[in-house]
């Protein structure tokens, strides 16, 4: 079991490095979806580090103003004052940056997951020469290593353990917490959905939660 001690070592220094160094985007992150919400405004998560939204997107714990992106309705829809969570770890991925600039210029604000050791060491795919963090309204770093992988293991080439998923849900749950504790402050009560499978979970999030989002938005 020597690697998966040296693996929990790996992820406890990984998300003591994100406390360390990202805390203040957290909070500028959390703020600025809050006060998005306060205004109406949608907040739209695209893909983040292999689909971690759906670690926030209607399930038990989570607010119920998280939407997942969808291309056919949302690149057209999407005005000044929303927000859109994208994610590319290398920072050049060519259809994220490319959504990410065209909202951008339409004054979506743009938060950016992505790995700064890794974006500083590739070249840029967009036209602009410029990668994800280089004009993102909000870039949080998740930590990861260039390549993504944490780990050295004897006998194989490659390194093992992506850290990209774990420090970016855990950073977007933190982002959540800044997000709905604003919004009390505030005077706003953010939906919150219970468990659909816990007895009255269901009725709860279809009676009261969906019923007040679609009035007021949150």
């Amino acid at each position: 079991m020597e690697l998966m001690k040296r693996y929990q070592q790996a992820v406890e220094e990984l998300l003591e490095k994100v406390r360390n160094t990202q805390t203040e985007n957290i909070v500028k992150a959390g703020n600025l979806i809050a006060n998005s919400v306060a205004n109406g405004g949608k907040i739209i998560l695209s893909g983040i580090c292999h689909s971690i939204e759906n670690d926030l997107i209607y399930r038990g714990g989570g607010p119920i103003f998280y939407k997942h992106y969808e291309e056919n309705v949302h690149r057209n829809t999407l005005k000044k004052g929303d927000v859109l969570v994208v994610s590319s770890v290398s920072g050049r991925t060519k259809p994220v940056v490319d959504l990410a600039w065209e909202m951008v210029e339409k004054g979506v604000n743009v938060i950016a997951f992505t790995s700064m050791e890794y974006a500083v060491q590739v070249d840029a795919v967009h036209e602009s020469g410029k990668k994800l963090y280089e004009f993102a309204t909000l870039t949080l770093d998740n930590c990861a290593p260039a390549a993504e992988a944490m780990l050295e293991v004897e006998g194989i080439e490659a390194r093992f353990a992506a850290a990209s998923g774990i420090a970016s849900d855990y950073i977007m749950w933190n982002v959540t917490s800044v997000a709905v504790e604003k919004l009390l402050e505030m005077g706003i009560t953010p939906g919150i959905l219970k468990s659909a499978n816990f007895p009255g979970g269901n009725d709860y999030n279809k009676t009261v939660i969906e019923p007040n989002f679609e009035k007021y938005g949150y």
